[in-house]
């Protein structure tokens, strides 16, 4: 059977539309099992009281969580590799934005740095975790991806997050390139043995939007708070989530790297590309079989003529 397009009207038929969702959130939930026990930790230590620090707390469940699913085989050595980076590009990012006062760690604890409690930055491996989870339940791959101008533009955008303090914010600038680069990109997933494929910018929209509620979700528990979140909470600004698929873009980058590493990047040979991308590598063909015939048939030399 065909792969199936997941905007197709088609798709969107209530017993398809079912039989889909619940074959598609059951595979979430699994690759959700890191972020929901962090979660789950924050519920419970906003109510429970502890003999040490909150923060100091969900820090020794974060360090033991990710023991626990390495050695009983739920995450690869690799991918614990992995979410160390997001932890650590995560945490650069959390004790810059805490500096210039984008947001505060209320509470006291012994394992903060420069105010920036260090289970912070497993907040950020969380949503690592969640797509190599994903990568491999739902078999993903991608069609039509650029690894260095998505480098690139994903590097940019981690950037600007710092950057926008001192010169002009171009996280629009950043989208724009984004939205030009992956126009051709189609990710692939297979679930209840069916192949689909959405493009890739849908993806990493979905993903910001998630990660808008679940932000919502962790202030309400007290994991951080905005400045207009002192007094009492509000809700977080839904501009955020524009940030939030930014923020993603590296986080796809990163994990792609890896992929590519592995050899499970790019599409299958079933995975059928867009229209743009089927263009571009026809333009690419041609200019290769142009090159050929130069080379095949050389112009004459003048110079040897009488």
């Amino acid at each position: 059977m065909g792969e199936r397009n997941v905007l197709d009207p088609e798709r969107w038929r209530p017993r398809r539309l079912w039989r889909f969702g619940v074959g598609f959130v059951w595979l979430e939930l699994q690759s959700l099992v890191f972020a929901l026990a962090i979660f789950a930790a924050l519920a419970l230590t906003s109510v429970v009281e502890l003999p040490i620090p909150r923060y100091d707390a969900l820090l020794i469940f974060a360090v033991a969580l990710t023991g626990i699913l390495w050695a009983t085989g739920w995450e690869t050595t690799r991918e614990v590799g992995v979410i160390l980076v997001f932890h650590l590009v995560g945490l650069a990012l959390e004790i810059f934005k805490v500096h210039v006062g984008s947001w505060v760690y209320p509470d006291e604890a012994w394992s903060k740095v420069a105010g920036v409690p260090l289970y912070s930055g497993f907040m950020y491996a969380a949503v690592g975790s969640y797509i190599v989870q994903a990568w491999r339940r739902f078999d993903l791959r991608v069609t039509g991806f650029r690894l260095w101008p998505m480098t690139f533009l994903a590097v940019a955008a981690y950037a600007n997050f710092f950057t926008h303090h001192w010169i002009p914010d171009l996280r629009w600038l950043i989208a724009a390139g984004f939205l030009i680069e992956t126009r051709g990109t189609l990710v692939h997933l297979t679930v209840r043995e069916h192949r689909y494929r959405m493009p890739l910018l849908l993806s990493f929209v979905a993903i910001g939007l998630a990660l808008w509620f679940a932000e919502n979700a962790a202030t309400l528990l007290g994991a951080w708070a905005y400045p207009d979140q002192l007094i009492h909470w509000t809700m977080v600004h839904v501009g955020k989530v524009g940030s939030w698929a930014l923020l993603v873009s590296l986080s796809f980058v990163i994990v792609a790297a890896l992929k590519r590493l592995e050899g499970v990047l790019d599409g299958k040979e079933d995975d059928e590309p867009s229209v743009v991308v089927v263009r571009r590598e026809a333009r690419a063909r041609r200019r290769v079989e142009a090159r050929a015939a130069r080379r095949a048939d050389p112009e004459p030399d003048l110079s040897l003529e009488p």
